[in-house]
């Protein structure tokens, strides 16, 4: 598999945001804005040297890209956490980092219409990212739930205050307090978000926080295609592969890919990734991880059969609904095509 194209990045500011929690501010030369433009909800994937090798992480934005800020990210400190330690502790102005071009799919379509935010401890920060855009250019009204473990963790606790004094009649934060609150359930979660369950829906925090999330938007009976998760998991470190392993009904292939507004063909061979036929190929495929992990490299396929190598993005409902990830999906008939979202 191809190595991603990391770039060295100087942190222009270190923010400390609460005692476990602090933001890097990235300084983006002239030649690389282009390459580094980003939407609302989107992430960058840091390389963070560990034990002499090296951890692919990816981080949300919390900066908005309709204000023209520099790129910030927000990492909260994990128990045990390679990274996000490392983060939270070493770097500082003048830093160098490397870091891949924003990525991602936990994108609004739109930025008008009304919207339903959950966010868990430091899964607000591309939530953030969403309600800043939607305030500035959308129309709508947005109610942000927002789950912490107490008053002391709540990240970006005076920007929500501020923005929801600045927009009292579109604008309204849940705070939830597990400390206080006890952890929220389903029915509770779905009580909250009644007077919304016609708005489209982002989700991101710990695992628990989101599957109540989800459960409670069913049991309101609102639509998967107005749910949106954002899921990350901890990426193996360069050189660990995970047990993926080759199917042997892997088979070389005629690849038909349809990405923004362009038609390629091209071929597979036998155990390769479709993603990595496209790099070879000289198709530019959206992509992050490499790992199947950050969905980045997010694909309907339309025609043929492919078989994930690995899958740490895509809930059950996505595969039946036939999504798949390219850096992971290897052909396993003769003929695929794949579509990219627009």
């Amino acid at each position: 598999m191809n190595s991603p194209e990391y770039i060295s990045l100087r942190v222009a500011q270190v923010i400390e945001e609460t005692a476990d929690a602090r933001s890097l501010v990235f300084e983006v030369p002239a030649a690389l804005a282009e390459q580094f433009k980003y939407k609302p909800g989107q992430f960058l994937t840091l390389r963070i040297p560990f034990e002499g090798s090296w951890l692919p992480r990816c981080y949300s934005l919390s900066s908005t890209p309709l204000f023209d800020e520099p790129l910030r990210v927000t990492v909260k400190r994990v128990r045990d956490g390679r990274a996000s330690n490392w983060l939270c502790d070493v770097p500082k102005a003048g830093d160098a980092i490397e870091v891949m071009a924003p990525a991602g799919v936990f994108v609004p379509r739109s930025l008008d219409g009304d919207f339903l935010l959950f966010g868990g401890g430091s899964g607000v920060t591309p939530v953030l990212s969403i309600l800043r855009s939607v305030l500035h250019a959308g129309s709508g009204r947005v109610l942000l739930i927002y789950a912490n473990r107490d008053e002391a963790s709540v990240i970006f606790r005076d920007e929500l205050k501020a923005l929801a004094s600045a927009h009292p009649s579109r604008l309204q934060v849940i705070h939830w307090l597990d400390s206080v609150q006890g952890i929220p359930a389903v029915e509770q979660l779905a009580e909250l978000a009644r007077p919304f369950r016609q708005a489209e829906a982002f989700i991101c925090g710990p695992g628990p926080f989101m599957d109540a999330a989800v459960a409670a938007l069913h049991s309101l009976d609102v639509p998967n295609a107005k749910v949106h998760v954002e899921r990350f998991v901890s990426l193996p470190g360069e050189g660990e592969q995970g047990e993926a392993v080759v199917s042997e009904a892997a088979v070389a292939a005629r690849l038909e890919v349809s990405l923004d507004g362009a038609e390629h063909a091209l071929d597979c061979e036998p155990g390769e990734t479709l993603l990595d036929a496209m790099r070879r190929a000289g198709v530019r495929a959206p992509h992050s991880c490499l790992v199947g992990a950050c969905a980045s490299c997010m694909c309907t396929v339309e025609q043929g059969e492919v078989e994930l190598l690995r899958n740490e993005a895509l809930d059950q409902q996505e595969l039946n609904e036939g999504w798949t990830l390219a850096c992971q999906a290897v052909a396993t008939s003769a003929h695929v095509r794949v579509r990219f979202p627009d």
